[in-house]
């Protein structure tokens, strides 16, 4: 891995898109079981949107890593 040609550089930034979307749907699931808790009535509206939110995150971070491996 070189670095100064900044092939490594794509390495990181893709290890950090993966970072960020762990932690994105993470943050999402762990505030959708509070509102759950909060008004189990509304459970079904919030786990669509917590899905819908989750699958946006994760496309986005797979983009970042297909542009990134495409990178050379």
């Amino acid at each position: 891995m070189d670095i100064t040609t900044g092939t490594g550089l794509v390495y990181v930034g893709i290890g950090l898109a993966v970072l960020g979307v762990g932690l994105g749907i993470g943050k999402i699931g762990g505030h959708a079981m509070d509102a759950i808790a909060r008004q189990p009535e509304q459970a079904g509206k919030i786990q669509g949107a917590m899905l819908i939110a989750a699958g946006l995150i994760e496309g986005a971070g797979l983009i970042a890593i297909i542009f990134g491996a495409f990178i050379k």
